[in-house]
């Protein structure tokens, strides 16, 4: 399928649970409530990747990098 415009939705882990928990995860609710309102507005999701970053030198932290296309 052919898509004429994209958007990109970057949804990170707490920085805090990763600090102190070593762990945290990604927040479910906010990227449902998040992907919700997009579709709504008519965007389907593409593709999406998990990603690890090094966070504060020692913990990594990781974020969903979500491409919608409408």
């Amino acid at each position: 399928m052919a898509y004429k415009e994209y958007k990109i939705i970057h949804v990170v882990e707490g920085g805090l649970g990763t600090i102190f928990l070593g762990a945290s995860g990604i927040p479910i609710k906010k990227m449902e409530t998040m992907l919700n309102a997009e579709a709504a507005e008519g965007w389907n999701v593409v593709f999406q990747i998990v990603e690890q970053k090094r966070f504060m030198l020692f913990w990594k932290r990781e974020a969903v990098i979500v491409t919608l296309g409408r």
